[in-house]
Order: C-alpha cells, then structure tokens, then sequence
C-alpha cells in the first residue's frame, strides 16, 4: 500500500471532473522506473500527468497512482544553431521559448497556454494556431525517450521507429512514459507580430476568409459570437498574422515578452477575474459577445496592430486565475475536427444544438487543419470548432446531453476528436470516430509494450476496447 500522506485530489483543467489518487512526483528517470515498481507490485494502474493542462479526465483515475512529471525539467541542450534542443519531459512551453528566444529561436506549435510540458505536448500531440502551416507539436520531435511499464527505457527516432514514435505521440499515455525529447524550434527574426483582424458576418464568410488564409498566413484563428442567431449565425473576428516582422532583435529579449501585470497599465490583471465574475452568466456572455464583435467589425477590414509572440500565443495566460469565474462547477470543451467540405453543415448544426439546450458556448474558436499522420492523430483537411461551457450542477446531466447531440453529426461527416479537450464525449461515439483499424492497432500494440495495463486513465477506460 502507498502511503496515505500521497493521496491527493486531482483534476482536470476545467476543473469540472476529478478523482482521488496516490500522486508520485519523481525527478530523476530512475524515480520513474521506482515509481512503476511500486505500481506493479501494489497492482495500481499508472495516470500519467504533465503540468495538468488537459481539460477532462485524460490524466485521472479514480484509486490510481499518478505520476507527476514536473520536476522532470532540466533543459539537457542546446544548440543555436540549429535551433535543435533537448529537454526532459517537465520542461514547459514557457522554459522552452525562455531558453530560445534570446537566440531567436520560438517553438513551432503552442497552445493557448505556455504551461503545458513538452511531454505532455507530446502525449496529445497538441496544436495551435498554425496548423496548417506547421502541423502538430509531434511532427517537431526528432526524439524521445520512453519507459515502458516494465522500467525498460526505449530510445524512439522519427525518421528511424516512425511507426511506433507515430503511435506513441497522441497515445496520450497509453503505451509508456516520455522521459525526454529532442525538438527542433521555428527559428523568428523579431519578437513583435503584425497582426491583422478581419470581421466575418457569418459562418460561411468566416469559414472562407480562413480557408483563403491558410496558405498566406502563419497563424489563422476565429472567434465566432455563438450566441448570435438567424442571419448572423456563427458571425465572428479572424485573426491573421503573417509570421514575418523585421522589426529590430531587440524585441527577442525574454523581457519584452513577458505579459503585463495590469490592463492599461491601470487594472491590475491578479483582480480582472472578479470584474468578470458577473459577466460569467448568459445575459453577460451574449453582451461580452456581441461587444466584441461591435467592436471589431467598427475597426475595419484592414485593422492592423503589433502584439508580441507572447501576448498573440497565450490568450490563455493574459487574465491570471481567469478559470475561477467558472467556479464552483468549472468548465469543459468540446473540440470538434470536421472535413471541410462538411464543416459548415456541422457547425452550424452545433451552434443551433446549443442554443436549442439553452446553453450557448461562452468562447468559440474556429481554426484550419491539415492532416497529420499519427496514429491517433486529430488532423484532417478541415476545421475545428471549439466551444467552452459552464458546468452548473443543476444542469449537469443536460450538458452532457447535448455534448452527446454536438459529437453525432461529426462522427457522421467523418471528423475527429481532440483527448486534451474531452470530458464528456460518449464512449461508443469516440470510438466511431476511428474507422481505419487505429484503436485496434493501438491495443495490438498496449498488449506488447503494457500486457499488464499498468497505463490506465479514464479518458483510455472510455476509448480503449
């Protein structure tokens, strides 16, 4: 039996599903490898759990060790000139582009968020605003180290194990324990990006400018207003920014990238969170939307203005404790992946879903996407709409609902699923959403590496046969 001083309460980022579980924090890769010992011999299946930045249930299981990799973050090299580092699995987004930037060096994908770990990254095989342009975080690995359950430590190289290093990377901890990466970063000239905003009246305008963007943009990203209706269903802000600024390498200096802590140099950002408290509700959030749209379509097709990589990069980090407005019942996402030529029918169709449930998305974030070549990859010729919801407990059950009535019309159009952003998904339709024998290969392959299972969370319990 593990100690009872290690059981803690763990959830997901959302903070809207948890569970209790023995939780391990090793710094060294032998503390891995003794940590999976005592998993094996007390009969405890293994969560594995980056800095926590998955949404839903993806590193949670109820009576679980969970194996905290956080204090695995030593940056192990560095060479500038070819942008070519190597770090353990611990490092997070934020160490990353730190130990860069100076040498103008910028990690090719990010999230919203600079915190979480490139093992983590690596585990869902995240994305960002750049996805057709650059793909996933998996495809800018050159190579990682995995233990396996049974301790043994197995060097995986792209170009040389592509089809288990393909399978690994979106596993999202399933098949072992990513110790350490070798990753090749996008070399930038200028810390400064031009950023232009362009209004979209509906879905189907939005959906075009960013399809014709995709090839002349680094970044593409839409906001859509989900509360608007009729005509204006699905109307939104696009925000394209070419990845090309020679402004001086000045603007390189970590310094200059670091958020401010307070909105027009007035408000301090620690106490923003509560301004926005009683906006956290529907009458708020449809006035919240529509002033952000007023207020973008008023600037004009051609509204220019510069932001730096960190402020354009991580919305996610701008308001300090932003996720509280959501308490106590926090808050889940539904990302959805949808061929393009179906993409407008399915949004469409969700957005309604959601105003029929009463539940309109407070955030909606449509993006462009090309195809990845992971085993369990996300990726597809298409787009993703994301959509962010309060979880009230009273409504609990008819959110779940309704995420079940957001996910049917994409498995019928062929879409996909994204495990860093689930926590309500059905099983049987997260598995219909793989139709080319990837959840068999996946479990061929959980029999060889784990015959055991000692990998277990509740986001494989519901994926896995």
């Amino acid at each position: 039996m593990l100690p009872a001083d290690r059981l803690e309460w763990v959830e997901g980022w959302g903070m809207a599903v948890g569970a209790a579980g023995y939780v391990l924090r090793p710094s060294t890769v032998a503390g891995v490898q003794e940590a999976l010992a005592m998993a094996r011999s007390s009969g405890l299946p293994v969560a594995l759990r980056g800095a926590g930045r998955s949404y839903g249930d993806a590193a949670l299981r109820a009576e679980s060790l969970v194996l905290d990799l956080e204090r695995l973050r030593r940056v192990l090299s560095w060479d500038p000139s070819s942008g070519v580092v190597e770090v353990e699995a611990g490092v997070t987004v934020r160490e990353l582009w730190r130990h860069a930037l100076g040498d103008g060096w910028w990690p090719p994908v990010v999230t919203g968020t600079m915190e979480p770990t490139v093992g983590g990254s690596l585990g869902m095989n995240v994305h960002g605003k750049n996805n057709w342009r650059r793909g996933c975080f998996g495809e800018h690995c050159l190579e990682l180290d995995l233990v396996l359950a049974s301790g043994e430590v197995r060097t995986l190289r792209q170009d040389r194990d592509a089809e288990l290093f393909e399978a690994v990377v979106g596993s999202f901890g399933q098949l072992g324990v990513i110790t350490r990466a070798r990753l090749r970063l996008k070399q930038v000239h200028s810390g400064l990006l031009e950023v232009q905003a362009v209004a979209a009246p509906d879905l189907g305008a939005a959906l075009r400018a960013a399809d014709e963007a995709k090839e002349r943009w680094e970044y593409v990203v839409g906001w859509l207003d989900a509360f608007a209706r009729g005509r204006g269903l699905g109307r939104g802000l696009l925000h394209l920014e070419p990845g090309e600024d020679p402004a001086p390498a000045q603007s390189l200096r970590v310094e200059t990238q670091d958020l401010p802590d307070t909105l027009a140099g007035v408000v301090p950002k620690a106490v923003m969170w509560r301004l926005l408290k009683p906006f956290s509700n529907r009458p708020g959030m449809r006035l919240v939307n529509l002033a952000k749209y007023l207020a973008g379509s008023a600037l004009g097709r051609d509204a220019r203005y510069r932001q730096s990589l960190a402020e354009f990069s991580f919305l996610l980090d701008y308001v300090p404790g932003w996720k509280q407005v959501y308490l106590p019942g926090g808050l889940i996402q539904h990302q959805s992946f949808v061929p393009a030529a179906a993409a407008e029918a399915v949004f469409r169709r969700q957005l309604e879903t959601c105003q029929r449930f009463g539940m309109p998305s407070f955030l909606a974030v449509l993006k462009r996407h090309r195809p990845d070549r992971f085993l369990l990859g996300h990726g597809l010729d298409g787009f993703s709409l994301a959509l962010d919801f309060p979880v009230i407990a009273s409504r609990r059950d008819r959110l779940w609902r309704m995420v079940r009535e957001l996910a049917e019309p994409v498995v019928e159009a062929g879409g996909r699923f994204y495990p860093a952003k689930d926590a309500a998904l059905p099983a049987e339709l997260y598995r219909a959403s793989f139709r080319s024998g990837e959840l068999e290969r996946l479990a061929a392959l959980k029999r060889e590496l784990d015959p055991d299972h000692v990998f277990r969370t509740a986001l494989g319990d519901r994926l896995l046969p």
